[in-house]
């Protein structure tokens, strides 16, 4: 969500002391996992909209918005060939670069659920959203980055 692991620590460490801080007012109308969570969340959202507002001031209207993109470490392929292995990691560029060209409220549901540590429910509970929504999100961020890899050319994501 916030495009560095470093915005991601200090976004963690500001949760913890918010929800440190709160401690008491935990009712226990949600699970604790999901209103840990629900602090995570809110404190990564602003850090991001800081961000935002400080490289807008920072670059000015003409270099656009912040650039999202989380440091990628280097993973071996598996691939067969050479060929096959550049394949593979042109599709897998492609993909990021289409994740990161959706909407925010789409990109951040599918990072959420492609996480596979949280379920729909605790999703909707986390950003305040009907479960439907979050489903549909998830849904229509998919139908989005696949409908854009095969207009890029990318024929084997029909399968997928």
């Amino acid at each position: 969500m916030l495009g560095s692991p470093d915005e991601a620590e200090d976004a963690a460490q500001d949760a913890f002391v918010v929800a440190y801080e709160r401690l008491a007012s935990f009712r226990g109308d949600a699970s604790f996992k999901t209103w840990l969570l629900t602090i995570a969340w809110r404190q990564a959202t602003n850090r991001r909209r800081s961000l935002m507002r400080w490289w807008r001031r920072i670059a000015g209207p003409q270099q656009g918005a912040l650039d999202e993109r989380p440091a990628e470490a280097d993973v071996a392929s598996r691939a067969a060939s050479p060929e096959a292995a550049a394949a593979a990691d042109e599709l897998r560029h492609a993909i990021i670069a289409e994740i990161r060209a959706l909407s925010p409220k789409l990109r951040d549901t599918l990072l959420l659920a492609q996480a596979g540590e949280l379920s729909y429910e605790e999703i909707a509970a986390m950003t305040n959203v009907p479960v439907g929504t979050i489903k549909w999100r998830v849904s229509e961020a998919r139908k989005v980055i696949r409908k854009r890899l095969l207009e890029c050319g990318f024929a084997d994501v029909a399968d997928r």
